[in-house]
């Protein structure tokens, strides 16, 4: 005959209830739950023996001097793709992924047109690179109907600006 053994518990209840406890709250609370998946995740990080206090010395003064390091700045093109957006879609955001999408697009296409109006100048024995260089870059390097519309805009941009 079969008999039905009593469920033991091999630690003590209070922890069990703790345990129980925790999990209701992880399922309450996803943004916790990931928490504590980025914690289980990361690998333990050795002690670092803790930095003796400093007493001002007697060269306090060039330490002043010393500038603080300032960040290197990036330059992007995510204002203006922000702008263009609003422009054409007011009521359309973009993701900081999407964004970053777009300004490695734009700088591909940047570095693909000045590659090829360099190449023209060179071509041609000529050491500057006019509109007529990037206007023929761009018919080369975008294909058909994208080449026309660039073109077009950028001729229109290019009158206006000698205009005034």
């Amino acid at each position: 005959m079969n008999s039905v053994k009593p469920l033991v518990l091999l630690h003590n209840s209070s922890s069990a209830y703790a345990t129980s406890k925790r999990r209701n709250q992880q399922r309450k609370n996803p943004q916790r739950r990931n928490q504590q998946k980025r914690r289980r995740q990361r690998a333990p990080a050795e002690k670092k023996p803790r930095a003796e206090k400093k007493l001002p010395s007697k060269d306090a003064s060039s330490a002043d001097k010393k500038k603080k390091r300032s960040k290197k700045s990036v330059e992007t093109y995510k204002i203006y793709i922000f702008k263009v957006l609003k422009q054409v879609h007011p009521d359309i955001g973009i993701s900081s992924k999407a964004m970053g999408i777009m300004n490695s697009f734009i700088n591909d296409i940047f570095e693909k047109l000045a590659a090829e109006s360099s190449r023209l100048a060179r071509y041609n024995k000529k050491p500057t690179i006019t509109s007529r260089e990037i206007q023929t870059a761009v018919r080369l390097v975008l294909p058909g109907e994208l080449a026309k519309h660039a073109v077009s805009g950028g001729t229109k941009v290019v009158t206006k600006f000698t205009s005034s």
